[in-house]
């Protein structure tokens, strides 16, 4: 790829807000996003993990084929990991178009298409040949089925996926073997984590076959009570019967949720009012900032808002800054390398600007 086609690229990216950040979905106030992923191979060609260079290329010459002749791919980019430094990868990571493990990963070919609204992403050669990704903002696991569905069948169009009658989708790990399908719901759950009732609800929920993660998914902590739900099982049920449980799952804790923050309303709302308010003096304020406790704070705000004890900033413009603080990304819209301390003070600049909008 030409260093300038990446450059613009990569300039849109820095400069577009992702459509799933925009706090317009059902149950937005609880719900940030959610997603789902499937993970597909395509036949007559080993795992990437176990492929060769030459195969490789070729999976990757493959997903070339599929945005050039698909007229659903109008709109869509293209960036190969390997002509990206480190800093450009993780900025993929913390935009959620690619995974950690695929920014890490030292192999050749490694591919990502995204659309200009940041909803679908394919990741190639990651874990498996193609890792297809639809966002979309609240709750929503059943509309963004229908999409990811539609640009599943387009793909299988130009390509042939390794399917078994027996176990269905064959992946690179078992555990997505059958569906292929991993759906997960983004939530900001600040009530619950205050009561210290998330270890209950931790507990009740792996036993049930789901699973939480971090803001950036497997393998990540938990930050600014943002907590990713998703389902461990792909095998023996259906895609429908995934959605339709993990729904369940996330509305049951939607529910606690609700009932912990009226609680805390009616009975600890000066105590709320001053966390909050705290909160937002020392965001309007402060010179230098971690990216940790401006996570912690802009929680703290965006509870605010939930609960309707603040109406500014709103809901869109602080799922936006809760990427734009991250390391990467203030880098990225520096144009240069900075060190932590230097973050520091960009990322408290830019909160102060944002919230001052």
């Amino acid at each position: 790829m030409q260093n300038n086609k990446k450059g613009i690229i990569l300039q849109k990216l820095k400069e577009s807000d992702a459509e799933w950040t925009n706090g317009q979905g059902p149950l937005s106030d609880i719900v940030i996003s959610s997603r789902i992923r499937l993970a597909r191979n395509i036949e007559g060609i080993p795992f990437p993990s176990r492929a060769d260079q030459v195969e490789l290329k070729n999976i990757f010459d493959l997903s070339q084929q599929v945005i050039e002749k698909s007229s659903l791919f109008k709109d869509y980019n293209l960036l190969l990991l390997d002509e990206l430094t480190p800093l450009e990868r993780q900025f993929l990571v913390e935009k959620h178009l690619i995974s950690i493990y695929h920014a890490l990963k030292k192999q050749v070919y490694r591919g990502c298409i995204f659309n200009q609204r940041e909803t679908l992403s394919i990741m190639i050669n990651e874990e498996d040949h193609f890792r297809i990704q639809y966002l979309l903002s609240g709750l929503q696991l059943n509309e963004i089925w229908k999409l990811i569905n539609k640009i599943d069948d387009e793909i299988e169009k130009i390509v042939t996926y390794a399917f078994s009658g027996k176990e269905g989708y064959l992946t690179s790990c078992p555990t997505n073997v059958g569906t292929g399908m991993r759906a997960s719901v983004m939530l900001h759950l600040p009530a619950l984590a205050m009561v210290g009732g998330m270890n209950d609800i931790l507990k009740a929920i792996s036993k049930i076959g789901y699973v939480v993660r971090g803001f950036y998914g497997e393998g990540t902590e938990v930050m600014g009570n943002l907590f990713q739900v998703s389902n461990q099982i792909t095998l023996g049920l259906s895609e429908e019967e995934i959605i339709d449980n993990l729904e369940k799952v996330n509305q049951q804790i939607i529910s606690q949720e609700q009932k912990v923050r009226n609680d805390l309303l009616s009975n600890s709302k000066s105590q709320l009012e001053d966390q909050i308010w705290r909160a937002y003096g020392i965001l309007s304020s402060a010179r230098i900032i971690s990216s940790v406790e401006a996570m912690e704070l802009l929680s703290k705000l965006r509870f605010g808002v939930e609960l309707g004890i603040i109406s500014h900033p709103d809901l869109a413009t602080l799922n936006k800054l809760m990427l734009l603080i991250q390391p990467a990304y203030l880098q990225m819209l520096a144009g240069k390398d900075l060190d932590p301390f230097t973050r520091d003070l960009q990322r408290a600049i830019l909160i102060r600007n944002k919230i001052s909008e």
